[in-house]
């Protein structure tokens, strides 16, 4: 169960991170996947792990708010690989602050990333999807897109459309054997978290990694490859009567908290 044999995978944000961990178990199970992270070195480390693990990967330098470039480099990868079976998009920064403590600047880079970034993968893959009889999408939004969350304005307006997104992409192309689905996870331990606490907290973060950690009923962040093994659920056959939804992966965080 849960082959991807056969099949290649784009992640993009496939470096670090969550994306890292889906591209890695993607790879562990049998797909080729190509890693698209802005970051080269990051993306060739990943693919270095991947190989060096007896997997097949290719690297591919893109940044997901530019459209031209990123097309241009997922045409490049089809030519080379034949066919883009999945896409996960997994790229995406985050952001602290208030409506009135939001610059403009910080808003619209939110916008091209999370929001755009989501917009420009697929678009530059679905016109290859319908011309190979169909493929599989999954976005990685977010609880913050459903539930009011403090200091996070611009972040959850923009996970909010990525839900959107997913949704109305699968009612259009689901007579093309294209299923879309979201991910939303609640707080996930990756390097970001460290990287937030060490300098929001200086000398107190394990006291706030514990606190964070503790507004989740099940007691704890999530795990990379925790979000991941759901991912490959549904990118894989056993998910082929699943279209259309927005799966939480959040430790009770959304439905115990109500």
């Amino acid at each position: 169960m849960f082959s991807l044999e056969g099949k290649t995978a784009v992640v993009t944000g496939g470096g670090s991170g969550i994306g890292r961990a889906i591209a890695g178990l993607f790879a562990q199970q049998g797909a080729q996947v190509i890693v698209a992270d802005l970051n080269e070195t990051a993306a060739s480390e990943m693919v270095a792990h991947i190989t060096g693990n007896g997997g097949r990967g290719i690297a591919m330098v893109a940044n997901v708010a530019d459209q031209t470039q990123l097309t241009a480099a997922i045409e490049s990868a089809i030519a080379k690989v034949g066919r883009i079976d999945i896409l996960v998009n997994s790229a995406g920064i985050s952001h602290i602050g208030r409506l009135d403590t939001t610059a403009e600047a910080d808003f619209d880079r939110i916008v091209q990333v999370n929001i755009k970034g989501v917009y420009n993968a697929m678009h530059a893959v679905i016109g290859h999807m319908k011309d190979s009889g169909g493929g599989v999408i999954l976005n990685v939004a977010s609880v913050a897109a459903t539930l009011g969350l403090s200091e996070r304005f611009a972040y959850s307006m923009s996970k909010g459309a990525v839900v959107s997104m997913t949704l109305s992409v699968a009612k259009d192309y689901v007579s093309h054997n294209i299923r879309c689905n979201c991910i939303s996870p609640a707080r996930v331990h990756t390097a970001f978290v460290d990287g937030f606490l060490a300098r929001n907290y200086p000398g107190r973060e394990k006291e706030m990694f514990d606190k964070l950690s503790k507004t989740q009923p099940i007691g704890r962040m999530g795990k990379p490859d925790e979000v991941a093994s759901l991912a490959l659920y549904l990118c894989s056959d056993e998910a082929a009567f699943v279209t259309g939804s927005d799966y939480p992966i959040d430790g009770g965080f959304v439905r115990l908290n109500t």
